[in-house]
């Protein structure tokens, strides 16, 4: 795996005001914030996304954009979170010499960092003691950034396999890069 670090410490590069909102986005898709990557709006809460992505990763020993079925891996390791099987998102290859407690709050603390607005994530510094921490209490996750449930995909998907594209005559043009 090849992690984007350069993705992280990308607020610096923007003067010290809390939220910047920028004309062009640069960064690397899957590790954007969603209002960085809809809106431009640029803060360290997007650098702490990033990183609660690369945990994710680093988990699971798979990159955010490999499909788990219709979800990216954050959706993955929210679906597995929510039902309760959230040491399902190990990496096999760290099967034999993984300690359970810190595994958990590496992913707890991976999805607080993706969750969907901004002021929810931890920051740096409330962060680093949630990793060091074996006796530290810290929020439950919230539905995280980017995140389509299954139950919606599965439409989606029925949708698209019945070829309906329009009830009224109209028809739907995609248009694609080459």
């Amino acid at each position: 795996m090849n992690p984007k670090i350069s993705d992280f410490g990308m607020a610096r590069i923007f003067t010290q005001e809390s939220d910047i909102n920028t004309k062009r986005i640069v960064g690397t898709y899957g590790y954007m914030s969603p209002e960085y990557a809809m809106e431009g709006i640029f803060s360290f809460e997007s650098d702490v996304y990033a990183f609660g992505v690369l945990l994710l990763e680093i988990i699971s020993g798979r990159k955010n954009n490999t499909a788990e079925g219709p979800l990216n891996l954050v959706g993955h390791a929210w679906e597995l979170w929510k039902q309760g099987h959230a040491l399902d998102l190990l990496d096999p290859t760290l099967i034999e010499s993984f300690i359970q407690n810190e595994v958990l709050r590496c992913i707890h603390v991976g999805l607080l960092c993706v969750e969907e607005c901004a002021a929810d994530r931890p920051n740096i510094s409330e962060m680093i003691p949630m990793l060091n921490s074996e006796i530290a209490t810290f929020p439950l996750p919230r539905r995280p950034a980017f995140y389509r449930g299954k139950k919606l995909v599965e439409e989606y998907d029925s949708f698209i396999d019945n070829e309906i594209h329009s009830v009224n005559g109209l028809t739907i043009s995609n248009i694609g890069g080459r």
